[in-house]
């Protein structure tokens, strides 16, 4: 069964804010990472250093996760001008409601994403 508008609206309201909370986000961790930490120096302990290393790479790995999500998104929208939304971008059928509202931005189904993964598509 094909998705109402008013199924695509609210998704696209969903995704819109999702895009919104993100980028902001985004902005925030950006700045942080780069940002060069203030107490660096010689009087510093190399325990204190190691740590804020530690920091600034679970930062990025997050910062990372982000973006890649965001470009899912933006990608979502997109199937949604196209028209294509709830659709699997590498089957052609119809990704089910429940997945959709579980994971808004997805432009596969389970089994696709899952070959995918895999690398076998």
């Amino acid at each position: 069964m094909a998705l109402k508008k008013a199924d695509i609206a609210k998704f696209k309201k969903r995704l819109e804010d999702m895009r919104r909370q993100l980028t902001n986000s985004l902005k925030g961790s950006t700045a942080e990472v780069k940002t060069p930490d203030e107490a660096t120096g010689y009087s510093q302990h190399q325990a204190d250093q190691g740590t804020d290393d530690f920091d600034r790479t679970i930062s990025l790995e997050v910062t990372s996760k982000e973006y890649g999500i965001l470009r899912q998104i933006e990608r979502a929208l997109e199937k949604m001008d196209e028209n294509t939304y709830g659709i699997c971008d590498i089957t052609n059928e119809e990704i089910p409601l429940a997945r959709l509202e579980a994971v808004p931005w997805a432009t596969m189904t389970v089994k696709a994403q899952e070959k995918f993964e895999k690398g076998l598509l």
